[in-house]
């Protein structure tokens, strides 16, 4: 009689382990300025770190008075799924030991790329790009830039879209095997132009050919049976949505990166 055949192990993804996985929370990152939990989540055999935000430790905004933050951090992650530069960490919503919130896996920023400095002179220098002058003490100044680097270029596109009011330097991760995540995207998706980077190395330079292609996917799967669009009705409204349409179409329009609006400070503070 021969041996029973063995059915290997399932793989477990990681927006399942989110999704479906026991959360412990282990401690809270003080620094945040809403409720922001440091866990452990396992599934089936897999364990991660995460960050939780449960809703109920947000903090109103005036600007942002509908739906949750949790919420947004949500729609930029299904945002950067449909791009398919994985931009965002894989990230849910569900239910936790403090109520409905965010659950988004832990990314440890690996040292070694270099993606924000600050230099003499008025020119940022082969290889980087000039975002503003900062004082830096005793009345001296220097030039702020951020590296010439393609997956800033494509981040940059993503906070266009979701027209992301907070970019700052500490919320770029470089990741294992060369990727970069951006993180912490609560404040996103406003009807109005709330664009505040650290990103606008390209502002009015051209689009690049994998943007406007890029673009040209997202137009399609934010059409009224798309299912971008079906999945953002869920977490966005629907102003929202079809301001988020409109930056879309804008963008691919343009065919270039977008502009400070002068009608909103263009640079988070504090920047990093």
């Amino acid at each position: 009689m021969s041996a029973p055949e063995r059915i290997p192990p399932r793989s477990v993804t990681s927006a399942e382990l989110l999704a479906e996985g026991e959360l412990t929370v282990r401690g809270r990152i003080r620094e945040a300025s809403n409720a922001a939990l440091y866990c452990t989540v396992a599934y089936e055999g897999r364990e991660a770190a995460c960050i939780y935000k449960p809703v109920a430790g947000e903090r109103p905004l005036w600007d942002f008075p509908d739906g949750t933050l949790a919420q947004r951090e949500v729609a930029a992650y299904e945002v950067s799924e449909a791009t398919g530069w994985g931009l965002v960490p894989p990230t849910v919503l569900r239910d936790g030991p403090y109520g409905e919130g965010m659950c988004q896996l832990w990314v440890d920023g690996q040292p070694g790329d270099e993606l924000l400095a600050l230099v003499d002179g008025e020119e940022p220098g082969d290889g980087w790009k000039a975002i503003a002058f900062a004082e830096v003490g005793d009345g001296k100044t220097a030039l702020l830039v951020h590296a010439d680097d393609a997956r800033l270029r494509r981040l940059a596109v993503l906070d266009a879209v979701i027209n992301n009011a907070d970019r700052k330097g500490g919320h770029l991760l470089p990741g294992d095997g060369g990727r970069l995540y951006g993180i912490d995207h609560g404040v996103t998706f406003n009807v109005e132009n709330k664009l505040r980077t650290l990103l606008w190395g390209w502002a009015s330079e051209p689009l690049t050919q994998e943007a406007t292609e890029t673009l040209t996917t997202l137009r399609a799967g934010l059409g009224e049976d798309g299912a971008l669009a079906l999945r953002l009705a869920e977490l966005i409204t629907t102003a929202e949505l079809n301001a988020t349409r409109a930056r879309v179409e804008a963008l691919l329009t343009s065919g270039t990166h977008p502009e400070p609006s002068g009608e909103w400070p263009a640079i988070p503070w504090p920047p990093v």
